[in-house]
């Protein structure tokens, strides 16, 4: 297992030059993959990022001083402020603040830095830079219009239009086909959900928060987490079981995110009970009008939601080798036949998901904690 810490003089140290930066792309590279204790994987060179080392006086001058004002998240590991640049341009600056140790803080920037350092997609927040003096912080394009969260739950806001719901869907499909299989090393987000995707200025949907995310190396199936972190109501069985990380934990988590965007309902009600077991009836008898948000009445579309109800029924299966891929979501997005046929699991498979649907009574479960930001405008 590499170990890798790095202390304050010598993690300014490392940014001060381009060859020093891409050292620690190097080494973000290595504690993302092996922090889990598992063996050293082979992979190939990553490519030169495209971020920049911002100043201390540049954004705090941004952030106004990290104004209470512009607090626009805070979470198990963080806070962010909206900021803006001389040149006018919105950032979201996410300020590391809390972790156990000084070296566990340098480890989870790290983490974050070259998990997210090489991503670039239209679907997916990027990374604009980070900044070390003073403390430690990384700086992400803003997104005005906040979070998918704040647009469905917010009772001052008006409705979020099914068209907007249709294609927060897509986009979030299309960003997590991109993370799976077309970005340079396969990335597990481990947190997706409705406070985690963001909304442009143009109202693209962008997935944010890579504080849970891990890298999958081609050779390896899976990871093997622990402890266990993410948002309950969200979390795959095997994930929250075992502790099995791959891509099929994102598409169970996916799967709840369609069912929160169609019925407006949170993953985890007021009274403990899961959006699941409240929209399993619906789905099994086909009175899909049923999971449709009663904020907006009739005004949505019926084919639409006839293929949003069947990609989520089988993206939220107990058995993660009966779920779509997100290569087989995006397709059937995209227009690809919705076959129950060519989906049918076997009666052994079958039961098992019925005995996981049964489960609803959350009280008696001790619920991981999401260390992630409910935040209006970062990843």
């Amino acid at each position: 297992m590499v170990q890798f810490y790095l202390r304050s003089r010598s993690l300014k140290c490392l940014f001060s030059s381009p060859s020093g930066r891409r050292f620690a792309e190097e080494k973000a590279s290595s504690v993302s993959h092996w922090s889990s204790g598992d063996a050293e994987p082979k992979e190939s060179p990553a490519q030169k990022p495209t971020w920049r080392c911002f100043s201390y006086e540049e954004i705090h001058k941004a952030t106004s001083g990290f104004h209470q004002d512009n607090l626009v998240g805070r979470g198990g590991y963080a806070d962010v402020y909206r900021g803006e640049l001389e040149n006018g341009m919105e950032i979201a600056v996410k300020k590391l603040t809390r972790a156990a140790t000084d070296e566990q803080k340098e480890k989870d920037f790290l983490t974050e830095l070259g998990t997210v350092g090489h991503v670039r997609h239209p679907n997916v927040t990027a990374l604009l830079g980070c900044c070390i003096d003073r403390d430690l912080h990384l700086i992400f394009e803003f997104s005005s219009h906040g979070s998918i969260s704040m647009n469905l739950h917010d009772e001052s806001s008006p409705p979020m239009a099914w068209k907007l719901r249709w294609k927060v869907a897509a986009g979030t499909a299309r960003g997590l086909h991109y993370l799976h299989k077309e970005c340079q090393r396969r990335i597990i987000h481990r947190d997706i959900k409705a406070s985690n995707v963001l909304l442009s200025a143009d109202f693209e949907p962008k997935i944010s928060d890579f504080g849970l995310a891990k890298w999958l190396p081609s050779e390896w199936t899976h990871h093997a987490i622990a402890p266990i972190e993410g948002t309950f109501g969200c979390l795959a069985p095997e994930y929250f079981t075992h502790g099995i990380v791959d891509e099929k934990t994102d598409v169970f988590a996916f799967g709840v995110f369609l069912l929160e965007i169609m019925s407006g309902k949170k993953p985890v009600d007021g009274s403990h009970k899961s959006l699941l077991s409240w929209a399993k009836p619906y789905m099994t008898e086909g009175r899909l009008q049923m999971l449709v948000d009663p904020k907006l009445s009739d005004d949505y579309a019926i084919d639409q939601l006839n293929r949003l109800s069947f990609i989520a029924s089988l993206c939220v299966r107990a058995s993660a080798a009966w779920r779509p891929t997100m290569t087989e979501v995006l397709q059937l997005i995209e227009g690809g036949e919705l076959s129950p046929e060519r989906w049918k699991m076997p009666e052994e498979a079958v039961e098992q998901d019925d005995e996981f649907w049964g489960f609803d009574d959350l009280d008696e479960c001790q619920t991981p904690t999401s260390s992630t930001l409910s935040s209006v405008g970062c990843s």
